[in-house]
């Protein structure tokens, strides 16, 4: 059915109004007792479901190891109806400081032969002071966990960017479940320079002093977003900085700037037309993949890694837990697949947990890679 109306209606829109049209739908449905019931309890984890993907990441228990990648609610206006599909957890923004527009449209492109998007979206968001209120005045419908994803503000100067990062980290800390130090999107000038560690390291030290001084009463979980261009060398390096901060995780990846050597099918003359921006979907999967084994081969299970990028089915799902993932995100494939995705995630899930030598996932994270690594 969803293939249908994506083929007929949705497809045949703008990205971006597409977007905000499903957005709006998924928004009012949660708004209504009853239909909403009824939505979650065909579309959410079932009982036995939550029972058996029950997830353990950085000191948060969730019902599930899948969650929506931040993009998709940038301001926290729609937790509830996410969480209401099925999302084991939700996270959003990317937040900045200052509100901002983002990049002049259009802005978002969909590459439907390769279940693709490019996106230079350029952090169009409320501010963190707007969202922060938004949270606070957050009544929770439907359990799920919140993660906040903060960046820099397009017109603060690099030399800037800590003071930048720690204005948002202390507005939002007190209502996060878990902090994203973004400093991948490709879509912000310089911000992609903050991943070299003379810079990540104080940028992290200083967002970590900040939630830890606005929210005393507990310890926020703080995460970094790394890019799937870094060389290997630089991967590494951020892991064993991530391991020398005490920091709770790694997303790996965010977008990616290449368009060569990913297996594309669509034309190189539209893909060229679109101009920049980030490439995500199913032809990131590979490297996406490649530098999660990498992250989990360095620091185990030191540290919680987050698998994004190129997420489409139960089985990329069971892949990156086995590679070394607690937790799994996607975003692409959502706007391909609908909004039965995560019930069929569930479901496939849940079945290959059955069928493995695994009692728990816990027991299944970075199998793969500690059998390659051992030989």
């Amino acid at each position: 059915m969803y293939s249908l109306l994506f083929r007929l209606v949705l497809a045949r829109l703008d990205p971006e109004r597409a977007h905000h049209l499903a957005f709006a739908l998924i928004r009012s449905v949660a708004r209504v007792p009853g239909l909403r019931a009824l939505v979650a309890a065909v579309l959410a984890p079932s009982r036995r479901q939550a029972r058996a993907l029950r997830t353990e990441a950085f000191g948060l228990t969730m019902r599930g190891p899948f969650g929506l990648a931040a993009g998709f609610d940038k301001n926290a206006v729609g937790v509830d109806g996410l969480a209401m599909l099925g999302f084991d957890h939700v996270e959003i923004g990317t937040v900045t400081a200052q509100a901002q527009p983002g990049n002049p449209k259009k802005r978002l492109f969909r590459l439907v032969a390769d279940r693709a998007l490019i996106n230079r979206m350029g952090f169009n968001n409320d501010g963190s002071a707007a969202v922060a209120a938004r949270l606070a005045g957050r009544r929770a419908v439907f359990p799920t966990t919140v993660g906040v994803n903060i960046g820099k503000t397009k017109v603060v100067p690099e030399s800037e960017a800590v003071g930048d990062y720690t204005t948002s980290a202390g507005r939002l800390a007190p209502y996060a479940d878990y902090l994203v130090v973004n400093v991948s999107s490709p879509n912000t000038p310089g911000l992609r320079n903050l991943q070299a560690t003379e810079h990540l390291r104080p940028l992290l030290t200083a967002v970590r002093a900040a939630a830890d001084a606005a929210e005393p009463t507990r310890r926020v979980p703080l995460l970094v977003k790394i890019a799937p261009d870094l060389a290997d060398e630089d991967v590494d390096a951020v892991a064993d900085l991530a391991v020398e901060l005490g920091l709770d995780g790694i997303i790996a990846t965010n977008t990616t700037i290449a368009r060569d050597g990913l297996g594309l099918t669509t034309d190189r003359a539209e893909i060229e037309a679109i101009g920049a921006g980030g490439l995500s979907g199913a032809p990131l999967k590979d490297r996406s993949l490649e530098v999660l084994r990498r992250l989990y081969a360095r620091v185990g299970d030191r540290i919680t890694l987050v698998g994004v990028g190129g997420v489409r089915t139960a089985d990329d799902v069971w892949e990156r837990i086995l590679a070394g993932a607690t937790l799994v995100q996607g975003y692409s494939a959502f706007v391909y697949e609908g909004p039965t995705w995560c019930r069929r995630i569930h479901r496939g899930l849940a079945a290959k947990l059955a069928a493995s030598p695994y009692a728990t996932l816990a027991e299944a994270v970075g199998a793969d890679t500690r059998k390659v690594t051992s030989r």
